[in-house]
């Protein structure tokens, strides 16, 4: 049996490693979340998915996006789950049911996840675009 040596890493290989895997980490949450506004999927992945994905544990991947930006990898998914969202509302005429159900959401529940991160419900919110964008009609 061939010896094996294990592999050390210093603190710049690791720092670049890290970069890389932050990287790897956003571009897959970008991908998938269009994926599931394409229709391409229905599958709500979870954080353990998808650091199996990144050929790390679900641990390291926790560990390494707290260093790299400072927060959990789920705060981040749930941004970009908000900022997509934000853009499906503002974007489409799709209902917030639709919406919710790209996203693997009971829209009991995707109403009440929208509210907790922004403040207004996705009704509420689509309104408060239009009114922005519409121009006044008491002018």
């Amino acid at each position: 049996m061939p010896k094996t040596y294990p592999i050390t890493l210093n603190q710049s290989d690791t720092a670049e490693r890290n970069e890389l895997i932050t990287g790897q980490y956003f571009d897959f949450l970008d991908k998938h979340l269009d994926e599931l506004i394409d229709g391409k999927t229905d599958k709500m992945l979870e954080l353990v998915d998808i650091a199996k994905i990144l050929f790390v544990s679900q641990k390291q991947l926790i560990k390494i996006i707290q260093t790299t930006k400072g927060e959990h990898p789920c705060h981040f998914y749930m941004q970009k789950i908000i900022s997509k969202s934000k853009m499906l509302l503002e974007k489409t005429n799709l209902t917030i049911s639709d919406i919710a159900f790209k996203f693997t959401y009971d829209p009991s529940n995707f109403t009440k996840f929208f509210k907790k991160y922004t403040g207004s419900t996705p009704t509420q919110y689509r309104n408060e675009i239009k009114e922005k964008s519409s121009p006044a009609l008491n002018q």
